[in-house]
């Protein structure tokens, strides 16, 4: 069984495709890294200055930042937003969802 050559012309336009979506998708990359370094250091700036932020809001604002990279992460740098990806989503939400609903019944019991 023989593979059949593509034709030139077909393959140039595949590569200039292909070429343009990596650097569409290296940008994405860059653009996101930028964006964790920013949350990161704004992170540390909440920290550093406890007179500033009061402690009451420096733990949910670190908690929200933390959550926003982790959705960075999974969706630039883990390709979580290609075709393709169903199922792994589906595993991966599904143990989110599981986490959350246990830490959720755990509060409720703690706090009752």
């Amino acid at each position: 069984m023989a593979l059949k050559q593509p034709e030139i012309a077909n393959s140039k336009v595949n590569i200039e495709y292909r070429r343009k979506k990596n650097a569409e998708e290296m940008k994405h990359h860059v653009v996101s890294f930028a964006l964790m370094i920013f949350l990161t250091l704004i992170a540390f700036l909440a920290v550093m200055y406890p007179k500033t932020f009061d402690p009451i809001f420096t733990v949910p604002f670190i908690i929200l930042l933390a959550v926003v990279q982790v959705i960075f992460q999974l969706y630039y740098f883990m390709h979580m937003s290609h075709k393709g990806h169903e199922a792994p989503s589906l595993f991966l939400y599904g143990g989110i969802t599981v986490g959350l609903l246990t830490i959720l019944t755990f509060t409720v019991l703690i706090w009752w």
